[in-house]
Parts: structure tokens; sequence; C-alpha cells
């Protein structure tokens, strides 16, 4: 992999300072109505297209296309409105990973995740007998990394073709004059208002005297006044100056750690995409710190030595090997991947096909494997995110990943500022074999160091066919990423489905620890019923994963596809 390049964000000149009044795409009679919208959940559009968890979002990345920007215009807007309207995943708080593929062939890899502050330690999660305190990781100041969101917004921007000040006033304009919310975030926000009174030390704008119930307006004042910020100065406008002020001043309020030299200090990270070969397709996905894109480089590449089609889509055949697959994926992911600035992760050699055989060497078809039989190769050398796809009329593709880790992250909103603060500092292992909230176990590789950036699931994907632009996906889901993009590309690509079935169809999960399978509830029965004869543990549970794919058809129409799992929708011209 090619040495980092650090991205110097406002200090390289890419921000310019917006001093005239940006023209509104967002309110009452315009545009896009905030009062009046709707969910759509796959359309087909012939120039450029978006997919993200919210509506709004989608329809003002489209909007900005239709404008005249490219998809790297549209990833900032959908992103900055996300931050807006699904502030359970959305974020300014938060971090991610930006994929993009130029219409001139050339990758992008932007790493703006998380990163562990300075004061951080080692054992900064246990008690004083050895114990870990999860409740500290995972809930109220002290879980939350440096957020990288914003920086990961302005490194994006060399890429785009309009100013920030323009990608960024509907985020504006729908935090000040409010958004009506549905049905699912009413009850959201009501479930979680316990929570963001005690671990806020002010009380933030999702807390109101009763219940919020569908069709209430949620107006962000104080988020507005941070974008405002933002628009006016750029990076900095976040990372220094009365924003980052606000943040230090919530951290000491409620024993946190983030200082204003380590919002200051904060960089995106250019990283050189993980590229491999499946059945004739160019798969393009990110390296770590994201786990993700080494899984799926694993699972493919097993699975490339098996005629998936032959065997049938979700037969128990084809289930049990994907099964096998993964355990070995997540006992690797547990003990070698980590933050290369930090960990010398392995990548070439687990992605070796004599490494791949030798994992798959005691692999029986129609018997269960045991986790605790299978331990990580030798070598010697959040659910609560959310995704957005997008392809513009050039073919320029971008997938973008970002979370706060858990719902609403930690719970904490800066106080003054608006928005949430993330709970990523639980992605780091905080005990060697002790799982994080999503069950998943770390070694020294993932252990905390100051600076140092958390392993992370998140998985955004490129696929080129004849060396075309393919399919764009991804999706929330904590653990469940790297299985749920796993699934869609062989849905897509040996199952023959359109965009709408590959995401769509019942998923299935295992990651080694726990060592169950976990199915969604509208799994085929009989296939159920006969993994478990084989010796399978399987555990039901609600959606996994909410992904959002656009397939690039050859008469040159966007195929675009929301999950039906939550208020996912597309949008596109």
């Amino acid at each position: 992999m090619r040495k980092i390049a650090v991205l110097l964000l406002a200090m390289a000149g890419q921000f310019t300072a917006f001093s005239q009044p940006v023209p509104s795409i967002v309110g009452r009679g315009k545009q896009i109505d905030p009062y009046h919208y709707s969910v759509v959940k796959n359309a087909m559009f012939s120039k450029a297209a978006v997919s993200s968890a919210h509506p709004l979002a989608s329809m003002v990345g489209a909007a900005i296309m239709q404008e005249g920007g490219n998809a790297f215009d549209a990833a900032i807007a959908t992103q900055l409105t996300l931050a807006v309207v699904y502030p359970g995943a959305g974020n300014l708080g938060g971090g991610g990973f930006l994929l993009g593929r130029k219409s001139n062939g050339e990758l992008i890899g932007i790493d703006y995740r998380e990163a562990a502050p300075a004061k951080a330690s080692r054992d900064m999660y246990l008690d004083k007998n050895g114990n870990p305190q999860l409740n500290l990781s995972q809930t109220g100041h002290l879980a939350s990394g440096i957020p990288g969101t914003v920086a990961g917004l302005f490194a994006t921007l060399p890429y785009a073709k309009l100013p920030f000040a323009r990608l960024v006033q509907p985020a504006i304009d729908l935090a000040e004059k409010g958004f009506v919310i549905g049905e699912r975030e009413a009850s959201s926000l009501n479930s979680t208002r316990e929570s963001f009174v005690k671990y806020s030390t002010r009380t933030p704008a999702f807390v109101k005297e009763g219940k919020w119930k569908a069709g209430d307006t949620l107006i962000q004042k104080d988020l507005a006044a941070t974008l405002r910020r933002m628009q006016k100065d750029g990076a900095p406008g976040f990372y220094e100056g009365e924003t980052a002020k606000l943040i230090v001043e919530e951290m000491q309020r409620g024993n946190g750690i983030i200082s204003l030299d380590d919002l200051k200090n904060y960089t995106a990270k250019l990283r050189s995409p993980l590229e491999f070969d499946y059945r004739g397709h160019r798969i393009i996905s990110f390296a770590p710190p994201s786990s993700g894109g080494v899984i799926i480089a694993q699972l493919l590449k097993i699975m490339e030595k098996y005629p998936l089609k032959e065997y049938g889509f979700q037969t128990p055949k084809t289930v049990q090997l994907m099964i096998e697959a993964e355990r070995r994926a997540y006992a690797d992911r547990a003990e070698h991947l980590g933050d290369p600035d930090f960990y010398k992760v392995p990548v070439k050699t687990m992605l070796s096909d004599a490494y791949l055989a030798q994992r798959m060497s005691d692999y029986v078809p129609d018997k269960a494997g045991v986790s605790a039989a299978v331990k990580p190769g030798m070598i010697k050398e959040s659910e609560e995110t959310t995704h957005l796809s997008v392809v513009d009329a050039a073919g320029n593709m971008v997938a973008v990943t970002t979370t706060l880790n858990g719902g609403y992250g930690s719970r904490t909103v800066v106080g003054g500022a608006g928005f949430l603060l993330n709970n990523e500092m639980d992605d780091f292992s905080a005990k060697p074999g002790v799982p994080n909230m999503y069950g998943a176990l770390g070694g020294e590789a993932n252990a905390i160091v100051p600076g140092k950036r958390m392993l992370s699931s998140m998985t955004p994907t490129l696929v080129l066919k004849n060396n075309k632009p393919y399919l764009v996906i991804g999706t929330p889901g904590g653990t469940t990423i790297p299985t749920s993009v796993f699934q869609g590309i062989v849905n897509v690509i040996d199952f023959n489905m359109n965009a709408d079935d590959a995401i769509n169809k019942p998923k299935f999960h295992h990651q080694w620890q726990p060592d169950e399978v976990d199915v969604e509830k509208s799994f085929d029965p009989e296939t159920k019923k006969q993994l478990q004869a084989m010796g399978y543990k399987i555990v039901e549970r609600n959606g996994i994963g909410r992904t959002e794919a656009i397939r690039l058809l050859p008469n040159g129409k966007r195929e675009t596809a929301a999950d039906k799992r939550g208020d996912d929708s597309v949008a596109g011209f």
C-alpha cells in the first residue's frame, strides 16, 4: 500500500469563504418541501442517482447534481443533510469512509474515522480489578473519539465542483426552519429521551415537553449555527473557534477528554482502496482501518472456488458454505486487523490464495463448524451507521459510510452546538477477548493508543464490469456490514438479481463469536431447519442492515434501490 498522504484541508486553500447569500432549494414552495415528502424505494434514472437513509437527504443530493454538481458534491450535501434529518446515525460528530471512482478511472479513498484523544490510554475502561466498564465506552462523554466527519467533507471538496457554501445551505435551512418527522423518527426520539437527558449537560432539541409524534416539526437552531460557522470558515469553523470551544466545554462538564489540540490536529487521510477480482468483475472496497474490505475480499475469494449459481440462492448448501467462510474471516478480524498507522496489518497474506485455501481446509459440507475450534490464521508478519450511494451523469461513482457507532452515538449532544458525539471508543478492544456492543472481539492490533483510529466494519464498495461502472453498494449494521455487502454482491453477480431484490432478500450473518447464525424473520424456514439439523444455533432477529445500491445497466440507466428495512429512499433524474 502506498504511503498515506495527509490532506491538509483548509490550509491547502481548497475552501473559499462565501460572502454572497446562497439561494435556497429547501422550504415551502421550493424545489424540496421538508413538510411534505415521501419515501421512494426504487426507481430507474437516466443520468444521476442517490440512495440514502432519508428521502430529504437523497432529494438534496439529486438536486445538487441537477444544479451542476457531480457525485462528490452530492455526497457532501447528502451527508450534511443526514446530519440534520437522520440524527440517529447521520452526523457531524462521528466519522466515516468515502470511496470514489472518477469517470477517468482514478480511485479515491478518504479515511475520516474518529481517533483516540491524546489523553486516551490502553486500560482507560478497566476498573481497579481489571474488569471492563463498558458503560463508559458506550455512553456519555468518555465514549467519544475525536470527530472526523467534517474533515472528511472538506477532504472531499477538491473532487467536487460547487462551493461548500452551496452544498451546506440545504442542511442549514432544514436545521433552522425544521422538517416534518415520520413515525419511525418520532418513536426513536421518544425511546431515547431519557438517555439524551442523562448524558447531555444541556437540554438538546431532541427533548421536548410531551412525546414526539409523526407530523411534528423538528427544529435545531444550535445545529444550524454550527453549520453556518462551517459555511463561513470551512473546517476551522468546526475544529477551531466557537464550535471547538463548545465541544471542549461539553467535555469538561461531563468528564470527557477531547481537547482543543485534539480537534485542531485531526486530519482526514487518503488510503489506497483494496482491489480484487470476482468472477470477471473488479471489486473495489476500503482498506484498514476498515475491516470490511478485507473481510469481503476473503469471503468472495473463497466463494470463487465454488459453483454458487449451481448450488442455488439461499439453499442449505450455499448458506452453510457462506457461514463457514464468515466464521473464518471474523476470527481473522479479531486477531489481525487494526489501524495500519499503528499496527502492521498483513493484508497481502490474508488475501493470498494459499492462505485462504489453508483457512478452508477443515471445512466439512453439511456439518456445522465450531468457533471454539476455529482459531485466527497463523500469520508471521455500529449498528447505527448510515450509507449513501451516488452515481452522476458522467459516471463518477461514490460510496460513503459514516457512523456515530450506536444509535445516537454516545447520546451526548454538544451544548450550544446541537450535534451528537459518537461512542466510537467502544470499537477499540477495551480488553483483549472482551466483546464490544456488537459482540465483536479484538486483540492487541486494535488496542487503544492516543491518535489511533479504531477498527471499523464499514464497507463502502464499488464494482466494475468490463472495466465500466456497474454497482455502488454499502450498508450500516455494525459487524453485520461486511456480510450484508457480501450477500448483496453475490446476489447480483451469482444469482443475477436486480438491485432491489439483491438488497431486500432475507439476510443472515455469522461473526465467529458468539457462535450463532443470525437470520431475519423472513428467512426461508426449510433452509433454517436444515441448518439446525447440521448443528447450527439459529437466532431470529429483526432487520439486518439498511443497504443502498445503484446498478448501472448496459443501456446507461441507473437502477437505484433503497432498503425496505427503514425510511431509506432514492432520488435522481
